[in-house]
């Protein structure tokens, strides 16, 4: 990611319900969740939420499908991840373990699969 990738993600971020929402999704997994649900969990209107929702999209950092009646959002791991490596690009004076876990040696932003989520 560069610069002048990363300032409008940022802009998107830099508002309380969205960077919430956004957090939401990424705990959800790709599975994602159902717009209504969000907002139920986060305890905004909805019609709050779908402009939220919009922003987040314009960025890339969530993407929507329609299942049934619902339109179900998950985060766009990709951007996630390469805003986590820019963040992280040339980390602590050459000692990048001191950025770990979030660094890029650790899979930046990989969501589990179902399987990965199990307990043991």
């Amino acid at each position: 990611m560069e610069l002048n990738q990363a300032v409008p993600v940022f802009s998107a971020l830099a508002h309380e319900g969205r960077l919430s929402a956004l957090r939401l999704l990424v705990e959800a997994g790709p599975e994602g969740l159902a717009a209504g649900e969000m907002a139920r969990r986060l305890g905004i209107p909805p019609n709050t939420l779908s402009a939220s929702l919009s922003v987040l999209a314009h960025a890339g950092l969530v993407t929507s499908r329609r299942d049934g009646r619902s339109i179900i959002y998950a985060a766009q791991y990709e951007t996630v991840s390469d805003l986590i490596a820019f963040l992280t690009d040339k980390c602590c004076g050459g000692q990048p373990e001191l950025c770990a876990p979030a660094g890029p040696e650790a899979g930046a932003c990989a969501p589990k699969t179902a399987q990965e989520r199990q307990p043991s």
